[in-house]
């Protein structure tokens, strides 16, 4: 999220409701969105009034123009945090966890945070549910004490101020996926992706056009997830040097670690790795050419 602005004049005086929602949960392509907008509590009625509503019950063509007029709306505020396919492997793959309720919560609770640093005057919040929701509720309470917190299932069709949100994250979210620019420079890739979900004909034709043998798939692709573990089955075995050497061995540098990978870990496979000797001395050239020496204290 980028840094905070200040918040309109009314949101610093006015106790604030605010609702939050996500979009993008579960495709195996692109970015999740958390969303959120806020308002006057004492405007909570005309909010009422301009024909919010679940965002998944609207065509695109009304969110667009549902967005575009709460965007220049000077009764309303707005905020998103767009968490990238990259971001979500990283953290989902790592070697502790996190996984994607945790990054929901997280996300949740920055746009709540990043709201009161920019002076609004917050007193309910209203959430789609991510698990259980009073277990949510308490620990949203407990990070915000001053703070109303409702947690509810389908929260986005039951309170405006969510349905608010929902277009919000599900728009910022559109408008990602149709202006994405591939970080790589492969031939013939395009986004004629169908809808990203996993159980789509187009989505999975499109996964196994851009799989690459030895790297995987693009950034647009959620690397976590177990759509992607069946397309790596006959990936190539890779073999990675150890930056470090081997405890026995570091006295005299005679030998270094590797670090063989059987499948390819961060497809979401069970990582199975065995440690073996290199058939080297010292460094590896790259390193010894470059005068690369690894460094683990900076002064």
């Amino acid at each position: 999220m980028a840094a905070a602005a200040a918040a309109a004049e009314w949101a610093t005086k006015e106790p604030c409701i605010m609702g939050i929602d996500e979009a993008g949960r579960g495709p195996v392509l692109g970015p999740m969105v958390y969303g959120c907008m806020f308002c006057a509590r004492s405007y909570h009625d005309t909010l009422a009034t301009l024909s919010f509503a679940d965002s998944k019950t609207l065509k695109e063509e009304q969110r667009e123009e549902l967005f575009e007029t709460l965007k220049t709306n000077s009764a309303i505020g707005w905020e998103v945090d767009v968490i990238c396919p990259k971001e979500l492997s990283a953290k989902m793959l790592k070697r502790t966890k996190v996984n994607l309720n945790e990054i929901s919560h997280n996300s949740a609770m920055g746009l709540v945070k990043k709201a009161l640093s920019m002076g609004v005057l917050l007193t309910d919040v209203y959430i789609d549910t991510v698990g259980d929701p009073e277990k949510y509720r308490v620990k949203l309470t407990e990070k915000f004490p001053g703070i109303t917190f409702v947690v509810a299932k389908k929260a986005d069709s039951l309170y405006p101020v969510v349905s608010g949100a929902s277009i919000v994250a599900k728009v910022t979210r559109d408008r990602a996926l149709r202006n994405w620019v591939f970080d790589e420079t492969a031939q013939n890739m395009h986004m004629d992706t169908g809808s990203g979900y996993p159980g789509d004909p187009n989505t999975i034709q499109w996964l196994k056009d851009h799989k690459h043998p030895v790297f995987g798939f693009p950034t647009l692709v959620r690397f976590s997830w177990g759509t992607c573990t069946s397309y790596f089955k006959t990936g190539v075995e890779v073999t990675w040097e150890s930056d470090e050497l081997d405890e026995d061995a570091a006295s005299n540098g005679s030998a270094k670690r590797q670090v063989r990978l059987s499948s390819l870990g961060f497809t979401g496979f069970k990582r199975k790795s065995e440690e073996i000797e290199s058939s080297g001395k010292g460094r590896c050239k790259f390193f010894q050419a470059r005068k690369l020496e690894l460094v683990r204290k900076f002064q």
